[in-house]
């Protein structure tokens, strides 16, 4: 086998053995109302763990008050399950009943 030849033969080798990637499902972290974790603490979980700024914490939280829950991201699962646990730790903490779930995109 001539080199030329060989090398097409590893080139057609590596493009029918390259194996096909999946992107990972992703999760919604959604925060659930309560009637005793206090708004501001609300506000603060939103810009610390999950990187929002001041209006857009704001409006969540507004969602979640008023309408029983917001949505604080869409992550892979991993990393939804951690921030999750994460908050409800930091919640736990100060004595919040603040509640996270994760819904399949």
């Amino acid at each position: 086998m001539s080199s030329a030849s060989a090398d097409n033969h590893l080139a057609n080798l590596a493009v029918k053995g390259k194996p096909e990637v999946k992107k990972p499902r992703l999760y919604k972290v959604v925060m659930l109302n309560d009637d005793y974790t206090p708004m501001d603490f609300v506000v603060l979980v939103l810009r610390d763990y999950f990187h929002k700024g001041e209006a857009e914490a704001q409006r969540i939280m507004l969602n979640v008050h008023e309408k029983g829950a917001g949505i604080c991201g869409i992550f892979s699962y991993e990393i939804a399950e951690t921030k999750a646990v994460q908050v409800m730790e930091l919640a736990k903490k100060y004595e919040h009943p603040l509640q996270l779930t994760l819904e399949r995109e």
